[in-house]
């Protein structure tokens, strides 16, 4: 789910919330907490909808915040479990058992006139134990890239373990045999077994599995579709795993760590300043159930092993997945390193050029109509006046501020920032009839009214709408310290950073990391996970800008831990984006997908689409908005952006001749400032060119704020990745003459000394922005 959706609501999913949230709205009370100067209420005010029940839990879990927008989430909400994507495994709880599959990739042409690529969970084997009925499934474990997913009944117990990565379903059963059925008739590999009786290996419809048993297994042949596996008394375990190929050498590798089941997986990140750069340690803990302790068996997304020169040799074999290939690694822990590029909240003031004065009479204009920037609270109408539009505008209104700052015009930043200030306390104070934010015990969650994009219905999309607010709290705090102080209004938006970046595990307030996924390195929108090919994300550049804004947030409130926790995710999901949006080490996408880049991504699936349209410029600018100071990641590879550009221009042209407009079909220009600005990082005298003054306006951003994006970097020069700084707010600039152009911010309240990687020197001011030259 993503802003702008209109997202298909499945009919069981609404019964789930009649059952469950709206029974609990009808009891709870709406009491306010106060909150330094803010107040929130504890439950929504009458008519307003709860979030949804999360009942798909054991006991142990339920004493935790629930683990909304991760890849095993629908799992909690709908009482029929949803195939979980895994990777590279897809399994599904059902009434007689666990189903395994490994996915094989389909591409499915659109009516678009292009193609998506699915890895859909398609003719599983069936897990279940032979002596009882599973029971419904619950989640009974969750760590960072790990679950435990019980079916039990009473004292019967069935679990499962299944983790990013990993090759193996396993299983421990309370009591008696465990049952396999395939879904045809099935060939044993004879290698097999040749060694190793405790192991059984398949070959059904083409595909390899290998169960692995405690010592003492038989394994028996029902039929050519059907095995059961007797279980030794007091031995209630086996793996079973899907195999990348047949090989002798990669069935004994697997029968070596299938003993390891895991038990519990950690990422813990550290930010090196002096190198500006992310270290991510992996480690998974594991019970040995029998043998030597070979240890765990991990598998590495390309994101993980690209450029790793710890994992260089090491690798095994690898799994085609709809990420690219996952690459066994036998360890226990491993270690990526990411490349912080860094960014300031605002450059420079324009001093000169041949367009200065279009550019100063354009900021007249916009802080003339500023009270436009923001839409209207009085607005009866939930259009644009939910949490996200509302987001937009204060982030709107607080780069314009910026702006106005550095040309001079301080009086002109006062005004905005005060209207910025005016709008979150209206919303923060809580005694707005419409506007309002709840936290919900039952889900360990912040939700806001009015709903919009089922942000409350189905917990979509809280970083991308928090996101905003945490940014523009940020820009005020860096001119107005005090307003930030937990006392006054730092309080409240504190709890917006810990619903959607909560570092500790197993609190019961909220969950970790909400919508991030550790293992794969970026976050997921949907809170309840809901759908055939799994949770998504589309919108990827406002995740990223979220995690702008707890790095501005820290820094100002000086909050060390959250700084270095905003840099491991906005290094990391920039990582992913590069890797499984915009491809652009060509690792990821199959050679018949022809777009150049991903508009959503799934657990299951890719796409060149978007939830609420399919009209191209749309499906291209989603990944690219908000663009602003923090952006310049979108610039690491500026032949990409030529080739997204182009394409843009041929799926038009495609778009024109199919002739199927929506009845109020956008402006033909719509977001033509944001493609202007996205061009500018490749070719700014181009994107000058291109941009229509008059034309649409994208409605998180003003035509001056545009205007000074594409001068400031027709001034500066390109984005400068191969130089960094010993601080988190920086950015580096280079002309084609070979100039370089240093920037650097200060949110502190004492000078600061930035070190540049090619040997140059920044002093900056308090609260200040310090360039060079």
């Amino acid at each position: 789910m993503q802003p702008g959706a209109l997202f298909f609501k499945t009919q069981h999913f609404k019964i789930l919330l009649l059952a469950g949230s709206l029974a609990v709205a009808a009891l709870a009370t709406a009491q306010p907490v106060k909150l330094g100067a803010a107040t929130y209420l504890l439950a929504p005010k009458s008519g307003d909808t709860s979030p949804p029940a999360a009942p798909g839990r054991t006991g142990a879990m339920l004493q935790r915040a629930a683990p909304t927008n991760q890849w095993y989430s629908a799992l909690l909400f709908n009482p029929k479990p949803e195939v979980l994507f895994v990777q590279p495994l897809t399994v599904q709880a059902t009434p007689a058992g666990l189903e395994l599959a490994l996915p094989l990739k389909e591409v499915l042409p659109t009516e678009r006139l292009d193609v998506e690529i699915h890895y859909p969970h398609r003719d599983p084997i069936l897990l279940s134990p032979l002596a009882f009925e599973p029971g419904p499934a619950k989640l009974a474990l969750a760590s960072d890239w790990a679950i435990d997913i019980e079916m039990g009944r009473g004292a019967d117990q069935m679990t499962v373990t299944v983790a990013h990565g990993s090759p193996y379903a396993q299983l421990r059963i309370s009591r008696g045999d465990v049952r396999l059925r395939l879904p045809a008739a099935a060939e044993r590999i004879a290698s097999g077994s040749a060694s190793d009786p405790r192991v059984l290996a398949l070959r059904v419809k083409g595909q390899a599995y290998a169960l692995f048993g405690p010592t003492g297994v038989r394994w028996e042949q029902v039929s050519a579709s059907e095995w059961i596996g007797r279980l030794p008394a007091g031995s209630g375990y086996l793996a079973a795993a899907a195999l990348p190929d047949e090989q002798a050498e990669t069935l004994a590798l697997l029968a070596r760590h299938a003993y390891a089941f895991v038990r519990d997986t950690r990422v813990d990140w550290r930010y090196d300043a002096a190198a500006s750069q992310v270290l991510s340690t992996f480690t998974a803990s594991t019970q040995l159930m029998e043998g030597p302790d070979n240890g765990p068996l991990l598998g590495l997304y390309p994101h993980q092993w690209f450029n790793n020169a710890s994992v260089e040799g090491k690798l095994g074999p690898a799994y085609d997945t709809v990420r690219g290939k996952i690459r066994l690694l036998a360890a226990r822990q491993f270690t990526t390193t990411t490349r912080y590029t860094g960014f300031v909240p605002v450059w420079p003031g324009l001093k000169g050029g041949p367009r200065l004065d279009e550019f100063n009479d354009q900021l007249k204009i916009d802080l003339r109509k500023r009270r436009e920037l923001i839409p209207d609270k009085a607005n009866k109408d939930n259009w644009r006046t939910s949490a996200y539009w509302q987001g937009k505008g204060l982030t709107r209104a607080a780069n314009l501020a910026g702006v106005a700052e550095q040309q001079g015009d301080l009086a002109g930043r006062d005004q905005l920032l005060a209207m910025v200030r005016e709008r979150i306390e209206y919303w923060f104070a809580g005694q707005a009839d419409r506007s309002y934010f709840v936290y919900d015990k039952g889900l360990g969650t912040v939700v806001t009214y009015p709903d919009e994009f089922f942000a409350v219905e189905q917990m979509n999309d809280h970083h991308f709408h928090y996101g905003y607010w945490i940014r523009a709290a940020a820009e005020i705090a860096l001119r107005d310290p005090a307003w930030a102080a937990k006392d006054r209004w730092g309080g409240m938006v504190d709890l917006l950073v810990a619903d959607i970046a909560t570092a500790e595990r197993g609190r019961a307030d909220f969950p970790f990391l909400r919508n991030f996924d550790p293992y794969e390195a970026h976050s997921w929108a949907s809170g309840v996970g809901l759908g055939p090919a799994g949770n998504n994300q589309e919108s990827s550049s406002e995740a990223v800008n979220a995690w702008a804004g707890l790095i501005l947030w820290a820094e100002v409130t000086g909050n060390r831990s959250l700084r270095d926790l905003g840099i491991y995710l906005y290094a990391t999901e920039i990582d992913a984006i590069n890797h499984y949006w915009f491809n652009l080490h060509g690792l990821v996408f199959a050679p018949e997908y022809k777009n150049v880049e991903a508009s959503m991504v799934f657990g299951g699936k890719y796409a060149h689409n978007t939830w609420w349209t399919d009209e191209p410029r749309q499906i291209h600018g989603i990944n690219l908005l908000p663009i602003g100071a923090f952006s310049t990641y979108l610039g690491m590879d500026t032949g990409f952006i030529q080739r997204n550009l182009a394409m843009l221009k041929l799926n038009t042209e495609t778009y024109n001749k199919r002739g199927k407009f929506p009845p109020n079909p956008p402006p033909a220009d719509i977001w033509q400032d944001l493609f202007a600005k996205y061009l500018a990082l490749a070719d700014p005298a181009a994107a000058l060119a291109q941009w229509d003054r008059y034309g649409s306006v994208e409605l998180g951003d003003t035509r001056t704020h545009t205007l000074h994006w594409m001068l400031s970097l027709n001034a500066m020069g390109k984005p400068d990745f191969s130089v960094s700084a010993d601080t988190p707010l920086y950015a580096v600039f280079k002309r084609a003459d070979g100039r370089s152009s240093y920037l650097a911010y200060n949110a502190s309240a004492a000078p600061l000394q930035v070190r540049f990687s090619d040997g140059q020197t920044l002093t900056v001011a308090p609260r200040s922005l310090g360039h060079a030259p």
